[in-house]
């Protein structure tokens, strides 16, 4: 096991070690949320992707983050990962196949480990798929963030009212009646929104008409127990820039049978965390007032 991974466990354990064994069950029984047919999700093709980044502009414009400049910034020239800044971004890979674009964003997994390491809930799997970050539960213990395996979470460390910024697949906009708005403004339709089960008909039917052209595997369909986010591409996933050593069990059942025995001594740590943020924000509020 790497240090990475042994660090997403133990975050996904500590956090988890506030719950009685039939609290952890419940936390951990996901399986009714995520056997739903209609989770939505996104299939990007990145044999489509041109490098436009109108995904990303698209995206900063639709939650008022900072809009980038494709045009100037030169910010396909270095390896990039997303920010509290930037909940998306588009990096450029050098493969034997010539350059590929990929776009990067929350993988908004089946059985989110992020999800499951959170004591107060405040990262939660939503009925139609997309997982997204309550601010009022959250006490900034950022386990989330040790616990994702794809490294998404990111924490606002120089805000004195700090959130944990990452992609949150438009939910909002989802409860409109709208699409995604990098999945809108894609001009080469290599982002396509709909149900899971639906996308991955998509998936399989490029691979099977056009074998030469697409890697025979799905990214995302197993991948840590399976994300709602998925990849299709021509060369292997490793030369992109994606994890492939992930597995397919999904990073709360490591945890689930230790968690189930958790020692009760445990139980007060994330309660008194928890009380502490509640003091310091109400501080806070007075001095604003």
């Amino acid at each position: 096991m790497d240090r990475r991974k042994f660090l997403s466990l133990a975050g996904i354990t500590a956090a988890s070690a506030a719950l009685t064994p039939s609290e952890a069950k419940a936390s951990l029984n996901l399986e009714k949320q995520t056997d739903n047919p209609e989770f939505v999700g996104i299939l990007v093709d990145t044999t489509k992707c041109i490098g436009c980044r109108q995904c990303e502009v698209a995206c900063a414009e639709a939650h008022d983050l900072p809009v980038p400049t494709p045009a100037t910034d030169g910010a396909l020239e270095k390896l990039r990962t997303t920010s509290t800044t930037q909940w998306t971004v588009v990096n450029k890979f050098e493969t034997d196949q010539g350059d590929v674009f990929v776009k990067k964003q929350c993988m908004h997994c089946g059985q989110p480990a992020c999800a499951a390491a959170c004591p107060t809930n405040a990262m939660d799997k939503t009925k139609e798929g997309p997982v997204i970050w309550h601010g009022d539960r959250c006490m900034g213990c950022r386990y989330c963030m040790v616990a994702c395996p794809f490294e998404i979470p990111k924490f606002e460390y120089n805000n004195p009212n700090p959130k944990i910024q990452k992609c949150i697949m438009c939910y909002d906009r989802l409860q409109e009646g709208k699409k995604p708005a990098c999945v809108e403004a894609c001009p080469k339709d290599a982002l396509i929104f709909g149900t899971k089960k639906e996308l991955m008909d998509v998936a399989r039917e490029r691979i099977y008409h056009e074998p030469d052209k697409y890697q025979h595997h799905i990214y995302g369909q197993y991948e840590a127990g399976g994300t709602d986010w998925m990849y299709l591409s021509a060369v292997p996933f490793d030369q992109i820039g994606f994890r492939t050593d992930l597995g397919t069990l999904t990073y709360p059942d490591y945890t689930k049978e230790f968690l189930f025995s958790v020692p009760l001594v445990f139980l007060g740590f994330p309660p008194l965390l928890y009380g502490l943020s509640e003091l310091t924000k109400r501080a806070q509020d007075g001095r604003e007032e």
